[in-house]
């Protein structure tokens, strides 16, 4: 009796189990498209119901449970290396109460009802001048609480390849190459060299292009680098600072995106990619 007893419960745990994999939300923050989605799914009420009814009850279901999992992605976003939305959410009501309208304001963008089960897919922008993720938790600035972007520390040397590039117009914007190095995305991320110096970061620039575009890109080879123009500068990271989130630059190598950025100010249009 005690053993017919445990293999039900167990065989009920496993059930249960089941059931919620099968109706866990999913989606994700998509970096390199600069979106959050999430899905849903919904079943309709119990009983002898008109079809309409059955429908509209499992689609407000999924809806619901699709804007529940989009709240727990985007609170899960790094704004820097120290702090998600979820932190500044909590330090802060105002904060609180601009995510939540952003989320309200998500799109569908996919639904399907298959008689038994309605699922629905929403999305939401991670950049935008409003009604997106940056523009709840980004600070605006004034012009007057920009940082300048730090000297170059060294003469760099003028190659005939870089003289060809200025000719040409210039650098058109910056590629980061993290690769092998597991970089985390952040919505601001910093550029530092071995030094320590910040050579790029949220303070160096204007709020408002960084709201509405975000700082920099993520691609997973060249050809997702479009961010950075047909001409970019192109560069390695040597290591990562702050728990994976920020590239760090060789000396040499933070001196020569300076000096090309005095030239071409691809960092103040933030035409950065990083490679990950």
């Amino acid at each position: 009796m005690k053993k017919s007893f445990l293999l039900s419960v167990f065989f009920l745990v496993a059930l249960c189990v089941a059931q919620a994999v099968a109706f866990a939300a999913e989606g994700g923050v998509d970096w390199g498209a600069g979106t959050i989605r999430a899905k849903g799914y919904g079943v309709p009420m119990e009983g002898p119901i008109p079809e309409g009814q059955k429908i509209a009850s499992a689609r407000e279901a999924a809806v619901a449970e699709a804007y529940a999992a989009l709240a727990e992605q985007a609170e899960g976003v790094a704004v820097d290396s120290e702090r998600t939305v979820r932190n500044m959410q909590l330090v802060s009501k105002e904060t609180h109460t601009k995510v939540a309208a952003v989320i309200k304001n998500a799109k569908i963008v996919n639904e399907k009802w298959d008689g038994e089960l309605y699922w629905i897919e929403m999305e939401m922008p991670l950049y935008g001048a409003s009604n997106s993720l940056s523009s709840a938790v980004l600070p605006e600035t004034k012009p007057a609480e920009r940082e300048s972007f730090p000297k170059v520390t060294t003469k760099v040397k003028v190659t005939l390849e870089i003289q060809k590039v200025r000719n040409a117009g210039g650098y058109t914007g910056l590629v980061v190459d993290c690769r092998g190095l597991n970089l985390t995305p952040a919505m601001s991320p910093v550029i530092k060299n071995t030094s320590g110096t910040k050579i790029y970061g949220y303070k160096n620039l204007d709020s408002k292009k960084v709201i509405h575009n975000g700082m920099a890109g993520y691609a997973s080879d060249m050809g997702g680098a479009t961010r950075a123009g047909n001409r970019p500068l192109v560069v390695k990271a040597v290591s990562l600072d702050n728990h994976n989130f920020n590239p760090v630059l060789s000396v040499e190598d933070a001196n020569r995106v300076l000096a090309e950025n005095e030239v071409s100010h691809f960092l103040e249009n933030c035409a950065v990619v990083f490679l990950r």
